[in-house]
C-alpha cells in the first residue's frame, strides 16, 4: 500500500503459507502498486474501517499479495457500523478479490475470531459536584465543590468459547488541585495512580453463569454501587436466581486524605461504621424479565465486628454485628420513550434510618452511539443511612431525601453529557441540602 494502515492482523502472513487449497487464485501474486485497490483501502484505513500489518505499514514499497489484501477485506466485511460510502468501497473490493475470499473460507472466520480474543473498551470522563448544606454552621460543610478527571480501561479477554477474563483499570485526578485527592467526592477516592478496580473470570454455559474474582454484585444500580471479592452463580432465563459470597471492604467508608474518619457515624458517637475493615458478605436474588417488565427480590447479609449504626439524636446507640437488607425492585417500559422504575429496601438489623426507596420516571435517554439522542428524568429518593450503604446516586446522597431532576444528551457520537440537580433534606440533621452534578463522558 502507498502509505500507512493501523492496528492488528499480525497473523495474516502465517495462515495458509503451506496450503494447497488456493488453486483457483494464487495467494502469492502481488497486487500491482498502481492498482485502484490501494486507494480504496487507504480511504477505508483513514475511516478506521480496514486494518493492515501490526507495524502500521506495508513495509516500505513492498507490494502486498492478493491473499493479504483479501484478509483485510474480509475483516472489513465483518464490520456493520460503516458508512454507506465505505460499504460501497468494501463491496467493490470484495468483488475484485472474490476468488481469494471464497478460497479463504473458514480460515477467515478463524482469523477473525482469534483477532478479537482481546477487546479494549474505555472512557475519559470529567465530573463536577457541588454539595450544599443550607442550614449548617460549619463553613466546610456549607458548600463543597469538587471536580474530577477519570480515565478508565475495561479489557475483556476470551479464554475459550465459555470463559472470559474481564477487568477495570481506573486513574483519576482532582483538577482544582492538579493532583490526587484521596477524599474526593463525599468520601470517594481520586488517585492519579492506575488502580485495578475489578478483575474476574466469567463462565457462560447456556442458562448458567458463574463469576470468580472482584466484581460488582446485584443491586449496583441502587444501594450497592461497589465491588466485592468472591464468587457468584446465576441460573435461569426469564426467571433467574443469583447468589454470591465473599468479602466486602469498607475500611475507608468515611475517611479524609489524612486518614481521619468522618461522617454521620462520627457526629453520632465518635465511632466509625465498624471495627473491621471488611465484612463477610453473602447475597441472593430472584429476578424476572419479560418484555416491558423487569423485577426482582434480593437479600444482602453482611457480618462484621460492631456495625455502628446511625441513630436519632435522642436514641441509644445501635451496635450490631450484622446487616440484613431486603430489597424489592421493578421497572416498566411503557413504550420507546416512557419508563418507570423504583425500589424499596429495609435493613432489619438497624433501629433508625433503616429504609431506602426511590421512584423515577424516565423520558427517552441519550445513546452514546447515536448523535443527537437525549433524555430526561424526575425522581424522588429517600436514601436512609443504614440501608443505602453504597448508594449509586449523585444528586441525592446517602442519608438524604428529596427530589432529583436531570437530563443527558449525546452531542457527538460516543460523547454523552449529563446534568443532575437534587433538592431535599439530610435525614439525620433535617438540614436542607442542594446538590449539583455535571459529567461529560468520551467513550472508546
Amino acid at each position: 500500500m502507498k502509505k500507512t494502515l493501523v492496528s492488528a492482523l499480525t497473523t495474516a502472513l502465517v495462515v495458509g503459507a503451506a496450503s494447497t487449497t488456493f488453486a483457483a487464485a494464487n495467494p502469492f501474486s502481488d497486487v500491482p502498486a498502481d492498482h485502484w485497490a490501494y486507494d480504496a483501502v487507504s480511504q477505508l484505513a483513514a475511516d478506521g474501517v480496514i486494518e493492515g500489518y501490526g507495524d502500521t505499514t506495508f513495509r516500505g514499497n513492498q507490494n502486498i499479495t492478493r491473499y493479504e489484501m483479501a484478509q483485510m477485506i474480509a475483516k472489513a466485511m465483518a464490520k456493520t457500523d460503516v458508512s454507506a460510502a465505505d460499504k460501497a468501497l468494501i463491496d467493490k473490493l470484495a468483488a475484485e478479490f472474490s476468488d481469494e475470499l471464497n478460497n479463504l473460507g473458514v480460515r477467515v472466520s478463524n482469523l477473525e475470531r482469534n483477532a478479537d480474543m482481546v477487546k479494549w473498551n474505555g472512557k475519559a470522563e470529567y465530573t463536577y459536584w457541588s454539595h450544599r448544606d443550607k442550614d449548617t454552621k460549619d463553613p466546610d460543610l456549607k458548600k463543597h465543590n469538587d471536580d474530577q478527571l477519570l480515565f478508565r480501561l475495561e479489557p475483556s479477554a476470551e479464554v475459550n468459547s465459555n470463559w472470559h477474563v474481564n477487568a477495570r483499570l481506573d486513574a483519576s485526578t482532582d483538577l482544582a488541585k492538579d493532583n490526587a485527592d484521596v477524599a474526593g467526592n463525599h468520601g470517594g477516592s481520586q488517585d492519579t495512580n492506575v488502580k485495578l478496580k475489578r478483575i474476574w473470570a466469567q463462565g457462560n454455559y447456556g442458562n448458567f453463569q458463574t463469576k470468580l474474582g472482584k466484581f460488582a454484585q446485584i443491586d449496583d444500580d441502587s444501594i450497592f454501587d461497589t465491588t466485592f471479592s468472591g464468587a457468584e452463580v446465576k441460573f435461569g432465563n426469564k426467571v433467574t436466581f443469583t447468589a454470591g459470597a465473599g468479602r466486602l471492604d469498607f475500611s475507608n467508608y468515611y475517611e479524609d486524605e489524612n486518614g481521619n474518619k468522618y461522617g454521620p457515624q462520627v457526629l453520632n458517637n465518635g465511632q466509625v461504621i465498624s471495627k473491621d475493615d471488611a465484612a463477610n458478605y453473602q447475597y441472593a436474588g430472584l429476578g424476572y424479565a419479560d418484555g416491558k417488565f423487569v423485577g426482582g427480590v434480593d437479600y444482602h447479609h453482611l457480618n462484621a465486628d460492631n456495625f455502628d449504626y446511625v441513630v436519632h439524636k435522642d436514641a441509644k446507640s445501635n451496635l450490631e454485628d450484622n446487616a440484613n437488607i431486603w430489597l424489592v425492585k421493578a421497572a416498566y417500559q411503557f413504550d420507546k420513550t416512557n419508563g418507570l422504575n423504583g425500589f424499596y429496601a429495609n435493613n432489619t438489623s438497624a433501629d433508625d434510618f433503616d429504609k431506602a426507596w426511590s421512584v423515577e420516571y424516565d423520558y427517552k435517554g441519550a445513546e452514546a452511539e447515536n448523535k443527537g439522542t437525549w433524555g430526561m428524568w424526575a425522581a424522588y429518593r429517600n436514601l436512609g443511612y443504614n440501608t443505602a450503604l453504597f448508594s449509586t446516586y449523585d444528586a441525592l446522597l446517602q442519608g438524604q431525601k428529596g427530589w432529583e431532576v436531570g437530563a443527558n444528551y449525546a452531542p457527538f457520537k460516543n460523547v454523552v453529557t449529563t446534568l443532575r440537580y437534587g433538592n431535599g433534606k439530610e435525614t439525620w440533621t433535617n438540614n436542607k441540602v442542594e446538590n449539583l452534578f455535571g459529567r461529560v463522558e468520551f467513550f472508546f
